[in-house]
C-alpha cells in the first residue's frame, strides 16, 4: 500500500514574552534593542508519522497533548515551524463542522458557499443538494437563516456536506458525536462505509470505545511527541494504564 500521509520531525512552536512589558512603546523599544526574552512552547516536538492508504489511525492523548494542532498541520491550517509534510490525496477536515458557514445565508445558500469552499463546482452541488440535506435532516429548515439553527443542527449540515463524497483522506476531530443518538447512528455507519471503501483516516477521539470499533492503529501523543503507536488494544491499554 502506497503512504497517503507522511509527517517528517515536525515541530509546531510558538513563543511569549518572559518578562511583563507595561505598553506597546516599550515593547517595541526592547524588541528593537534585542532586549525581549521568549521562552518557547512545543506544540508538536519532532513528530515522524506515516499513514498508509486505506488506514484508519487513532491520535488518543490527554488534553493538550497536541492532537487537534496535528491534525491541523496535515488539513493544512497550521504550517509547521520545522520538518516536512507530504500529502498523496486530497484532505477533506472535519475539524469545527460549520465553521465556514454565514449565519445571515440560509441554510441552502451555505450549502452552496460551504461545498465551493471544499472545492465543488455548482453543477456538483446541484447534483448532491437534495441527499445533503436530507441525510442532516433538515428539509424544512434548510430555507431557514443559519443563525437560527442549533449548534446540533449546524453540526448536522456541516457533517452532511464534507462527507457526502468519498475523500481519499479524511480527518475527523471529535465529530462522531454530532446531533441526536439517530443522526448519531447514521455519521457512525457512514464513517465505516468510507474505511470499507479504502479512504485513509485520521480520528481524534476521546471515545475509546469509537476507538477501538474503527481504528486500524493507534498513535499516543504526550506533551506535543509520539509516546507510542502500534496495535490498537496494545496502545489503548497502555493509554489507560497511565
Amino acid at each position: 500500500m502506497s503512504t497517503m500521509i507522511s509527517l517528517e520531525n515536525v515541530t509546531v512552536s510558538y513563543q511569549h514574552a518572559v518578562e511583563h512589558v507595561a505598553s506597546f512603546k516599550e515593547y517595541i523599544i526592547r524588541k528593537l534593542k534585542n532586549k525581549m526574552k521568549y521562552e518557547y512552547f512545543h506544540a508538536l516536538n519532532n513528530v515522524s508519522l506515516d499513514v498508509s492508504e486505506g488506514e484508519v489511525l487513532g491520535l488518543i492523548g490527554r488534553n493538550g497533548a497536541g492532537k487537534s494542532t496535528l491534525l491541523k498541520v496535515i488539513a493544512k491550517v497550521l504550517k509547521p515551524t520545522q520538518g516536512k509534510l507530504r500529502l498523496h490525496g486530497r484532505v477533506f477536515p472535519l475539524l469545527e463542522l460549520g465553521a465556514g458557514f454565514d449565519p445571515e445565508l440560509t441554510g441552502r445558500e451555505n450549502v452552496y458557499l460551504n461545498s465551493a469552499i471544499l472545492g465543488f463546482k455548482k453543477a456538483d452541488i446541484n447534483k448532491r443538494f437534495d441527499r445533503i440535506v436530507e441525510f442532516a435532516g433538515l428539509e424544512e429548515f434548510i430555507d431557514a437563516p443559519v443563525r437560527n439553527y442549533s449548534t446540533g443542527m449546524v453540526s448536522r449540515l456541516g457533517f452532511s456536506i464534507a462527507t457526502d463524497v468519498q475523500p481519499e483522506i479524511l480527518i475527523i476531530d471529535e465529530v462522531l458525536s454530532v446531533g441526536d443518538s439517530e443522526f448519531q447512528k447514521k455519521s457512525e455507519s457512514r464513517i465505516q462505509t468510507f474505511c470499507h471503501s479504502g479512504t485513509t483516516i485520521l480520528l481524534v477521539s476521546h471515545d475509546l470505545d469509537s476507538v477501538k470499533k474503527i481504528c486500524h492503529r493507534v498513535a499516543l501523543l504526550e506533551h506535543g511527541q509520539i509516546k507510542a503507536v502500534g496495535n490498537t488494544d496494545v496502545i489503548l491499554d497502555q493509554y489507560k494504564s497511565t
